[in-house]
């Protein structure tokens, strides 16, 4: 495990020991608690294992967990199926993969081309657009039009101010997008690609830096949302993500109802 895996691992099991209260667990509160949600000993306790060691863990120290142990830890910590999988692959428990192929075939633009009026693109796990059909550079001009390094979905939304299509109910969308990325760095947490795009984000942006630093973990999924167009009005889609190859997503903006199929139209005219 190398010391990135090891600073990340610390950080994760620190806050989900910090949200899981005495009384989840059956313990009594006690007088004096000066640490938020359990303690050390008694995450051991409950996990049955030694409190030295798993000191050390949470601390980032150069020792190895079984398999046995993190299933243990997963539930005293009440992970979900999220976290348990980045809890496994920052401990080195799983296939971890060197890095994002950018190469977009020719019959994967052919695709994105014949999806007409539905918005559509190709990403990657790091969420960079890596190719998009006219109806999602129609309706994300800014983000098309960013310098390649920018040309990402979370860069997007935390640092363009004003945008043509503004994403509503965006802390919600944004959180849960964050935490979908924590999931697919802990696949990439030694790629140091993956660790400076961290760093210049959340150094431009403190939404991400708070979100990024609470730990949180998502599976990628379907998702409705909800936008406001500047000449249009509100829009809404259904996004459904597609796995091409590894790593790489075909991500499809369906419209949701006779509005927003009408908008699109129009938006493809002009």
């Amino acid at each position: 495990m190398t010391e990135a895996r090891r600073t990340d691992l610390s950080a994760f099991l620190r806050t989900r020991r910090e949200r899981i209260t005495p009384e989840m667990v059956d313990l009594a509160p006690g007088p004096r608690r000066r640490t938020p949600g359990l303690r050390r000993e008694e995450v051991a306790q409950l996990a049955g294992v030694g409190v030295t060691w798993y000191t050390w863990l949470e601390q980032g120290r150069p020792i190895n967990a079984s398999a046995q142990v993190l299933d243990a830890i997963s539930r005293t910590l009440r992970l979900d199926s999220a976290e348990r999988q980045h809890l496994y692959r920052l401990a080195g428990h799983a296939e971890t993969i060197a890095g994002d192929s950018g190469h977009v075939t020719p019959e994967m633009q052919q695709i994105l081309d014949r999806l007409g009026d539905m918005p559509a693109c190709v990403a990657n796990s790091r969420c960079d657009a890596l190719a998009w059909n006219a109806a999602y550079a129609a309706l994300f001009p800014e983000m098309v039009n960013a310098p390649e390094g920018e040309r990402n979905s979370l860069w997007h939304t935390c640092l363009t101010p004003n945008p043509t299509t503004l994403l509503l109910n965006r802390d919600q969308e944004l959180s849960r997008a964050v935490a979908v990325f924590r999931g697919a760095y802990s696949r990439h947490a030694d790629d140091p690609c993956w660790q400076d795009f961290v760093r210049r984000l959340s150094s431009e942006s403190a939404e991400f830096a708070r979100m990024w630093a609470r730990q949180d973990v998502a599976e990628p999924g379907p998702r409705e949302k909800a936008f406001k167009h500047a000449e249009l009005g509100e829009l809404r889609f259904s996004t459904t993500s597609l796995t091409a190859v590894p790593e790489i997503r075909l991500i499809v903006y369906t419209p949701m109802d006779d509005q927003t199929w009408d908008a699109m139209r129009r938006l493809m005219e002009k």
